[in-house]
């Protein structure tokens, strides 16, 4: 791990190259380019960028349009936003047509952390992975936040990408493949599995180096792509190690622990502990103390594999 980077910017950073290669880009945002960074590309292409105001039901929807008409579009808001405020729309202009838009929301989760509870959404993920047709990303770092942004705009179809607020290490290295649809296995293990989403994958891999000094062999795997899942790599780890610990910055109800819960269940049942929001609201603080206070640290991840060992 390197220097701490939000995966917001990283987005921002990729949608300048993405805008150069892509004539029939075009970005889209609800009054808050500065925060979700795509001011960065309408910098560089004023031309291709859209402010739609506080409008985001509007934006979704002129998005749609945009997207049947021949052109990719990147169409951004705070998480909340997007997958609450403009469900609806997204739902039936977006999914229900399979436009071609990517749906690139930033603030998710606990970090977004001064801002509180009505900003903190914990049911995004949720929420889209349920549109049929919607492939759901959430990657952990800078740079998997750029391949994997790059491979949504080269797909065809929609896309719903998780992005953050507060900066986070730099885990991958520009050399490592990150493949869309396909997770990657970090740390090998005998004992049990970590398989872990977005900005939670620093804390899975410092739960599985302090696991091993306690004598525990742990396998960390990153799932960033939510739907369609890797269920190939989650079973090969519950096969091979028995137990299986998710940690996830979202709520336990509907993300990335009952996801991996349902293809167990139907394959290979084993063991699980869901590190996560658990069904409740959050509330203002700062970021950090907040991931403590509700969770979803690598100390939680730690006892979590310990019940399981235990």
């Amino acid at each position: 791990m390197s220097d701490k980077i939000a995966t917001r910017q990283a987005y921002g950073e990729v949608l300048k190259e993405l805008g150069a290669e892509y004539e029939n880009l075009v970005v889209m945002d609800a009054d808050l380019s500065g925060s979700t960074k795509t001011a960065e590309f309408r910098k560089v292409f004023p031309e291709r960028f859209f402010n739609m105001g506080i409008a985001e039901q509007n934006m979704y929807a002129q998005a749609a349009g945009m997207a049947l008409s021949g052109k990719i579009v990147c169409a951004s808001t705070f998480a909340m936003f997007a997958s609450g405020r403009a469900f609806e729309i997204i739902r039936n202009s977006i999914g229900y047509t399979h436009a071609n838009v990517k749906i690139c929301a930033t603030h998710a989760g606990i970090t977004v952390g001064e801002d509180g509870a009505s900003h903190q959404t914990f049911e995004d993920i949720a929420l889209m992975r349920t549109i049929p047709g919607m492939t759901v990303l959430n990657p952990s770092d800078a740079v998997s936040a750029k391949k994997l942004i790059r491979q949504a705009v080269e797909m065809d179809g929609p896309c719903y990408v998780r992005l953050g607020r507060s900066a986070v290490p730099v885990f991958y290295g520009e050399d490592d493949e990150i493949v869309l649809g396909k997770g990657k296995e970090l740390k090998e293990g005998n004992d049990l599995t970590i398989i872990a989403t977005g900005i939670m994958i620093s804390d899975a891999v410092q739960a599985a180096e302090a696991l091993a000094e306690k004598g525990v062999s742990a396998r960390v795997v990153d799932i960033h792509t939510i739907k369609p899942i890797d269920q190939d790599i989650i079973l090969k780890a519950a096969r091979e190690t028995g137990k299986i610990v998710t940690a996830e910055e979202h709520s336990v109800i509907g993300g990335l622990g009952e996801a991996v819960a349902s293809v167990l269940v139907k394959n290979y049942p084993v063991p699980v502990a869901m590190v996560g929001q658990q069904d409740t609201f959050g509330e203002s603080g700062k970021p950090d103390e907040l991931r403590k206070k509700y969770g979803m640290t690598a100390e939680d991840i730690i006892r979590a594999a310990e019940s399981l060992i235990g």
